[in-house]
């Protein structure tokens, strides 16, 4: 998805959703059919551009063809943000998908890097962020600590009636995953981050990736656009300098 501009900032939601099975009784190619409708009804929730899976749920590698695919996306839409999945997270295809998105973003102005189909490269800098996992835990079942709380109290409405338009995906993660409904596991999610950051009621957790090769060390650009919307997890900062 690529998301609208929000003061001069251009954002990009790179989750690599494909033609996950959320409806067991349709073959594959009608499922992913499904799912297509479903994505682009939820981006016209979200006034975003849909852009086409790349990659089948479960099949989302990181490999060379992928990498090549998703370098396309980025250097075509040339953010200068970009929102992807916890490099840490209970599903391999989440994993992947952050490790392909960080990778593509690296070669974004690399000339000598050709990306297919072949697209100009993009020479704007570009912060990354990554979202919390499922249940703030990693594969391992450790904790894992939002870097900075953001608000989403005024758009918690919009958020799930985008992710209500996935329909059919209820039954699937119900039966798979135990989640009853999806949408009350986001809202759970987004209460207690909300009360983890102490002041939203709901909320999100994000971490910026290192700077290196994307932006200026300084450069936190979801901090600057959404102001008192956004808070720094202080204990994050303070966890970060310590030695491991």
């Amino acid at each position: 998805l690529r998301l609208p501009p929000r003061a001069g900032c251009p954002f990009i939601n790179l989750t690599l959703w494909g033609a996950t099975p959320g409806r067991p009784e349709l073959p594959p190619a009608a499922t992913a059919r499904v799912r297509r409708r479903e994505a682009r009804a939820a981006a016209r929730e979200l006034g975003a551009v849909w852009h086409p899976p790349i990659c089948s749920d479960l099949s989302i590698f990181y490999d060379a063809a992928t990498l090549r695919r998703v370098a396309a996306t980025i250097r075509e839409a040339a953010p200068t943000v970009i929102l992807t999945h916890s490099p840490r997270d209970y599903m391999e295809d989440h994993t992947n998908a952050a490790r392909l998105a960080v990778s593509a973003a690296f070669v974004r102005e690399m000339p000598g890097y050709q990306t297919s189909p072949r697209r100009t490269p993009a020479a704007a800098p570009v912060t990354i962020y990554h979202a919390s996992p499922h249940g703030l835990r990693d594969q391992l079942r450790q904790r894992v600590m939002p870097g900075a709380f953001i608000d989403t109290a005024s758009v918690h409405d919009v958020k799930l009636a985008a992710l209500a338009c996935h329909a059919s995906q209820r039954s699937f993660l119900d039966a798979t995953q135990g989640m009853d409904s999806y949408l009350r596991t986001m809202d759970a999610l987004s209460r207690r981050l909300g009360k983890m950051s102490g002041r939203f009621r709901h909320a999100e957790g994000w971490r910026r990736h290192l700077h290196f090769g994307f932006c200026d060390e300084a450069a936190d650009p979801l901090r600057t656009v959404l102001g008192r919307k956004f808070m720094v997890n202080p204990r994050y900062e303070r966890a970060l300098e310590r030695y491991r």
